[in-house]
């Protein structure tokens, strides 16, 4: 025998509740005893006027409890009539469905005889409660309009009110715009038969027409009620076979925008207690859509200036890709300082621009746009990266010292780089901001350290120093504003880490796979698009984010079976400027040898790498006149790699070798490189000299293999 079939014979029903889609699903037996016809639709509204307003509310608290907790919950609940009459009493249980999500429950229901001392039915007896059941019934939609924030969430709760003892069977919602009245819900129409009432004149003769020229609500508790004043109207409405309409004004700030239109199938009288729980719904209803209007125009606004100010990249660059990603906060009008740019240059080149203009309200939108022209006015004039931002800078500097700034003055950081699309060569001039990453081609994530200076708008005449940086094939580089890395929580280094886990386990094998990246960056920060509850999953748009990504693709003639934009086995590089005015740089070339280093498989010889690098750097800033450059290679195939440094300056005199004491602070340079360096050289030049060292992976493996054996 069939569990259904035993479970109809004890007269016990079986039903399936989904919160989130607001989907009910009945047996037949659950059916009769909720007194529904075999073939009802079936909605959150239909099962709510089947029981008494004040143990629907009982039962939302029991759903919410059990699936909080995962347990069995059970209640006892009136089943009512159309005019809120005692049908009978049932014993209703509910549980989470084993394995599925919180929302999801299933449950059984059965008639009992009478209600036991303590429950709900034996507290508040239907006949003397109207008019607590009509406030339980108005707090609950109330909480339902005040949490729709779009005027389809208004329309979809209004659509499933049901009123306490009297279920309409028919809602529509009118708003009059201009010399027209137009539906914008309707709930109870099957297809097309609402489409003689979409459109009417507003001085036709139709009760939603009067209610919005006049104010005033309209009441027909009967056909002939309807027949006598709108006589052609009703001819368009007998066949729906309904028997009583109101229609109510929708006021907001004084203003009707509208009629709500409720019909009903059952005769209803319209008494004072059903008019004034009919017009605080109405009124309810008009500031729910008042909000949403509010809201949409503020989003429609938002989108209007994300548009204006943030323009499209250029496609089809030769030998190059590009992808760009905007992401306002959160809140308020959704845009702020954040901007990206990309300018054709007049000598052919073109110019990547991103910064952030502090604070994310109205005036630092603003600012951004002004600063955003005029950066592109001043790049369009073929000036010189350094004299771009130093041009920026004193625009922004005078903006703040107008009457116009007030008291608060703002600065922005700004990342300038012209770009050679032929060559790859990059021209860095940085104003505060967070450095540029690049992706090598094996993946590896390296943050290059650039000359940069005091953001905008703080000193009118600032210098602004350039690096250049040469983008090879298969390379791709990240600019960003610091809301894609200092959220959640993470500072600029614990940020970076983040930033280089999703950068690195992202694999650039297809055409059209930096958008990819892109979108993986801004979720690896903000979470998933969309959840259903909150706690570890709630919003983490802190800040706005502005991220541009510039690839370098691999030339036509690379080795067949090649990744795009990978070859096999790329060398991994960096290279480096340090001048006698920037010992500080010192610290970044030791980090640059970790970063390049970072999957090496001995650490002693990385610590050996940055003690070696150190010297060399060292060394050059104290006993030469001139400035370093570094240069940092790994090449070969893993468990075979070699790394080599070349540190090159322009003075001629050679290092040779010293004895120091034991108490020297100095002299050790040479004796190091011979300890350390799996080989090692000094190379004289034309004009100075290189020194270099070497580093081999296989060394690395013999030793430990040693190690192993002793």
């Amino acid at each position: 025998m069939r569990t259904e079939d035993v479970l109809a014979t004890v007269a016990t029903g079986l039903w399936c509740w989904d919160n989130a889609a607001g989907a009910v699903t009945l047996d037949a037996e659950a059916r009769r005893l909720l007194a529904l016809p075999e073939h009802a639709p079936l909605t959150e509204g239909v099962i709510r006027a089947r029981f008494h307003a004040v143990d629907w509310l009982e039962f939302r608290s029991l759903l919410a409890l059990s699936g909080a907790e995962g347990t069995l919950g059970e209640l006892r609940m009136r089943v009512v009539d159309e005019r809120g009459g005692t049908l009978r009493t049932v014993r209703l249980r509910a549980k989470p469905v084993e394995g599925g999500t919180d929302h999801l429950m299933v449950g059984t229901i059965e008639e009992i005889a009478e209600a036991m001392e303590g429950t709900s039915t034996a507290r508040m007896p239907i006949v003397a409660d109207w008019h607590r059941n009509r406030e339980a019934f108005l707090l609950d939609a109330g909480r339902a309009l005040a949490e729709a924030h779009s005027t389809s969430e208004v329309l979809r709760v209004a659509a499933g009110l049901s009123m306490p003892g009297f279920e309409p069977s028919g809602l529509a919602v009118f708003v009059g715009e201009g010399s027209r009245v137009r539906v914008i819900g309707h709930h109870g129409y099957a297809p097309g038969e609402a489409e003689p009432f979409l459109e009417q004149p507003l001085d036709a003769a139709y009760p939603a027409a009067e209610v919005i020229r006049t104010g005033r609500a309209v009441y027909l508790p009967a056909p002939e009620d309807y027949r006598r004043r709108f006589p052609d109207a009703y001819r368009k409405v007998a066949h729906f076979g309904r028997t009583s309409w109101a229609f109510l004004p929708l006021i907001n700030a004084g203003r009707t925008i509208g009629a709500w239109m409720a019909g009903f199938s059952v005769p209803v009288a319209f008494t004072p207690d059903e008019r004034s729980v009919l017009t605080t719904v109405a009124r309810m209803l008009a500031q729910a859509l008042g909000r949403a209007s509010v809201t949409e125009s503020e989003r429609e606004l938002s989108v209007g200036l994300q548009r204006s100010m943030l323009p499209t990249v250029q496609p089809g660059i030769p030998g190059m890709t590009v992808a760009a990603r905007y992401v306002p906060t959160g809140g308020g009008l959704e845009v702020g300082g954040d901007w990206y740019d990309m300018i054709p240059l007049p000598n052919g080149k073109i110019a990547l621009v991103i910064g952030d203009v502090q604070g994310h309200d109205v005036r630092a939108a603003g600012l951004m746009g002004q600063l955003r022209i005029a950066l592109r006015a001043y790049a369009s004039e073929g000036h010189h990266p350094d004299a771009v931002l130093s041009r920026a800078s004193r625009f922004l500097a005078g903006i703040n010292d107008s009457g116009d700034a007030g008291d608060e003055q703002r600065f922005a950081t700004c990342l300038y780089i012209e770009v050679c699309p032929s060559s790859g060569l990059l021209v860095i001039a940085r104003a505060g901001h967070p450095d540029p990453a690049i992706r090598l081609s094996d993946g590896t994530l390296l943050v290059r350290p650039t000359a940069g200076g005091l953001p905008l708008g703080i000193i009118p005449d600032t210098d602004y120093p350039t690096t250049r940086i040469v983008l090879e094939p298969g390379e791709t580089m990240l600019v960003f504003t610091d809301g894609l890395v200092e959220t959640g929580g993470h500072d600029l280094e614990s940020g970076m880490a983040r930033l280089r886990q999703t950068v690195e386990g992202h694999a650039l094998d297809v055409d059209g796979d930096l958008e990819k990246l892109a979108d993986a960056l801004v979720q690896a920060v903000h979470g998933p698009p969309s959840h259903y509850t909150t706690g570890p999953l709630i919003d983490r748009r802190e800040d706005d984010i502005a991220l541009l990504l510039l690839r370098r693709t691999v030339p036509a003639g690379a080795p067949e079976g090649a990744e795009p934009g990978a070859l096999p086995h790329p060398p991994r590089r960096t290279v480096m400027a340090i001048a006698q005015a920037e010992p500080e740089r010192i610290a970044q070339a030791r980090q640059q040898i970790r970063e390049l280093m970072h999957d090496w498989p001995d650490p002693d010889q990385t610590d050996s790498a940055v003690l070696m690098v150190s010297e060399m750097v060292t060394n050059v800033l104290v006993h030469t006149d001139g400035d370093a450059l570094l240069i940092a290679e790994i090449s070969g195939e893993r468990g075979t790699r070699c790394v080599r440094v070349d540190v090159a300056d322009a003075s001629d005199e050679l290092p040779h070798r010293r004895h120091p004491g034991e108490m020297a602070s100095s002299g050790r340079g040479l004796v190091l490189m011979e300890l350390l360096a799996g080989s090692w050289g000094v190379d004289p030049r034309g004009e100075g000299k290189n020194i270099w060292f070497e580093l081999y992976e296989a060394a690395a493996g013999v030793e430990a293999q040693f190690e192993g054996v002793t």
